[in-house]
C-alpha cells in the first residue's frame, strides 16, 4: 500500500487521526474527481461475506443539491452532477460496505428513515465506534491543507459532558488571532456570551444564542464574551475571521544540569507542519540538545506521513533503519499491505519542502511526550511507532484518547466523510491501545502558566522526571485533585455546547 497517492486533478489523503478526535494515515485513490477509495488492493470476497452495494461508485458525485462553479482547492469545476438523496445514500452504503473496518457489524438500517445523507452516514457504524464524523469539504480542506479555521483563534478546555454548571477555560489563544488581539489569555474562564449566562443558561433560546456566539458560521460576525481571570472580569468583543493556526510553536533548548533539553509544541499533523517540523528539529539539532520534550497535549492527529517523518527525526537512522513505523490492517476485502517504514525524506506536501529532502535527525534513544485525553491518533502513532523501534518513550500528563485506527476521508457532494478503515500496528505487531496510552507520570494540565513555560505543571514534571526518574509529588497531588477536562474546537465540538464529542 502507498499511504499517499496523487491523482489527476486532486489528491486524497488517508489520515491516522481525527481532528474531532484525531486524523490518520495517508492513503489515497482516484475517482469521480472528488477523491476515491483506498489504494489498498481488494481481494475476492467469499460467499459468506456481505455483498458490496452494486455499482455504488456510479452514484458518487450524484447530488441532491449539486455545487456549481470552480473548487478553489483544485482550480477545476466541482464534480457534482444532478442526482437525488437516494444516490447519495446509495454511495455511502456501498463505500461503507467496501471499506469500513467493521463492515460486517454495520446495522441494516432503512435509508428512507433518514432525511439527510449525513444522518444516514451517522447510522452506518458499530455502536462502539467513537470516530465516525463529517466536515463540510470546504472546512476540511481549509483546516487540513492550510491550517485555517473560522472563528476567534480560541480553543477551550471544558468539563466533560453537557451537564450544568459549565466550566470552559481558554486553553489556547492563537497568536495574532482576534482572541489574542482582544487580550484573552490561557486560563480565562468563560462567564457570558452576548450577555447570556454561559455557566448555567439552559433554555433553548439561551443555548441558541450561546452557540451562535461561540461558533460563528460566517466571517465578520461580532460577539461579546465575558470571562473571569482570577477574579478580574474581562470583556472581549470578537470578530470572527479565518484564523491560521501555527502547527508548531515554542521551539527552544532548555538548559539543565545534565544537558540541553529540546522542547516544542506540536498541535496538528497537517500539510503546513512538514516545513515547520523540519525547521524546529534543525533548530534543536543546531543547539545541541541531547533530549526532547514533545508537547502534543492538544494534538488530535492528522497525516500519517507527518507522524512517520517526525518519529524518524527524533530517533534517527541507527534506531529505525529497516523497521516498520506502522503496518495498516484492513478488513478482509483487502490483501495484506506492505508496511510503512520510518520516512527518512520529506514527502513534499508543499512547495517549501521539495520531495525527497533529507530530514534532520536528533538521534535520540529517549523522548518525552506531554499528553492529555486530546492527544489522539497520529500523535499516539508516534508513541507506538517509536516504542516499536525500542526508543524509550515517557508519557507525562494524561491518558491519551485511544485511537489505533485510521481512514481515508472521502468527499461527496460537499461533505467529507470519515469512517474507520484500518488499524495500525508497530514493528513489534502491537496496536491494541484503544483505551489510550497510560502516562508514566500523571499530571494535570496547568492553565495558570503558558504552554512552553518551564514552570507549567506538565513541562516542569517532565524535566523533573527526566532528572530523577520519580514523578514529582506535587504533580501527583495536583493531578488527583483536578477535574477531568476535554478540548473544544469549533468544528470538533459539533458546533454545539450540548453535543458531546
Amino acid at each position: 500500500m502507498k499511504p499517499f497517492a496523487t491523482c489527476t486533478g486532486r489528491s486524497t489523503k488517508t489520515h491516522f487521526s481525527l481532528l474531532p478526535v484525531a486524523l490518520a494515515a495517508l492513503l489515497a485513490g482516484c475517482g469521480g474527481g472528488g477523491g476515491g477509495g483506498s489504494t489498498a488492493t481488494p481481494v475476492t470476497t467469499t460467499p459468506s461475506t456481505p455483498t458490496v452495494t452494486a455499482n455504488y461508485t456510479a452514484s458518487q458525485n450524484m447530488c441532491a443539491a449539486p455545487r456549481s462553479g470552480i473548487d478553489p482547492f483544485t482550480g477545476k469545476a466541482y464534480p457534482d452532477k444532478q442526482g437525488t438523496l437516494t444516490d447519495e445514500r446509495t454511495f455511502l452504503r456501498g463505500w461503507i460496505d467496501q471499506y469500513y473496518l467493521w463492515y460486517k457489524e454495520v446495522p441494516n438500517v432503512n435509508p428512507l428513515n433518514y432525511s439527510t445523507a449525513i444522518d444516514y452516514f451517522n447510522a452506518l457504524k458499530t455502536p462502539q465506534d467513537r470516530f465516525h464524523f463529517t466536515y463540510t469539504t470546504a472546512q476540511w480542506n481549509a483546516l487540513s491543507v492550510q491550517g485555517v479555521e473560522l472563528g476567534y483563534g480560541l480553543n477551550w478546555a471544558r468539563n466533560t459532558g453537557p451537564n450544568l454548571p459549565r466550566t470552559w477555560i481558554v486553553s489556547v489563544a492563537e497568536p495574532g488571532s482576534p482572541a489574542a488581539s482582544a487580550g484573552l489569555r490561557r486560563g480565562d474562564r468563560l462567564l457570558t456570551v452576548d450577555g447570556v449566562d454561559f455557566v448555567n443558561g439552559a433554555d433553548a433560546a439561551a443555548v441558541d444564542k450561546i452557540n451562535t456566539g461561540l461558533f460563528p458560521e460566517t466571517a465578520n460576525q461580532i460577539h461579546r464574551l465575558t470571562l473571569d481571570r482570577n477574579g478580574v472580569i474581562v470583556d472581549a468583543t470578537l470578530t470572527a475571521l479565518a484564523v491560521t493556526s501555527a502547527p508548531v510553536k515554542n521551539t527552544k533548548a532548555i538548559d539543565t544540569p545534565t544537558g540541553k533539553v529540546g522542547y516544542l509544541t506540536f498541535d496538528n499533523h497537517n500539510e503546513v507542519s512538514e516545513r515547520a517540523l523540519i525547521d524546529s528539529i534543525t533548530q534543536l539539532k543546531t543547539a545541541g540538545v541531547t533530549d526532547l520534550v514533545l508537547d502534543v497535549r492538544y494534538n488530535g492527529g492528522g497525516l500519517l506521513y507527518i507522524a512517520s517523518e517526525l518519529a524518524y527525526m527524533i530517533a534517527g537512522p541507527a534506531q529505525t533503519s529497516g523497521k516498520t513505523f506502522v503496518k495498516t490492517l484492513y478488513n478482509d476485502r483487502f490483501a495484506e499491505q506492505a508496511p510503512e517504514v520510518f520516512r527518512a525524506t520529506a514527502y513534499g506536501f508543499r512547495p517549501t519542502v521539495p520531495a525527497g529532502t533529507a530530514l534532520p535527525t536528533l538521534n535520540l534513544k529517549r523522548v518525552t511526550l506531554l499528553t492529555t485525553g486530546d492527544t489522539c491518533s497520529a500523535s499516539e502513532l508516534i508513541i507506538n511507532g517509536l516504542r516499536g523501534a525500542d526508543v524509550d518513550v515517557n508519557v507525562i500528563g494524561g491518558q491519551t484518547c485511544g485511537k489505533p485506527y485510521g481512514f481515508t476521508p472521502i468527499d461527496n457532494c460537499g461533505t467529507t466523510y470519515f469512517a474507520i478503515q484500518f488499524q495500525g500496528v508497530n514493528n513489534k505487531g502491537f496496536g491494541d491501545y484503544s483505551d489510550g496510552f497510560a502516562p508514566t507520570c500523571t499530571v494535570a494540565d496547568d492553565f495558570q502558566h503558558a504552554v512552553g513555560d518551564t514552570s507549567e505543571g506538565m513541562l516542569a514534571a517532565a524535566l523533573s522526571y527526566r532528572a530523577s526518574g520519580v514523578c514529582p509529588a506535587a504533580a501527583r497531588s495536583t493531578a488527583a485533585a483536578a477535574a477531568p477536562m476535554e478540548m473544544v474546537r469549533p468544528y470538533v465540538s459539533g458546533l454545539s455546547i450540548l453535543r458531546a464529542r
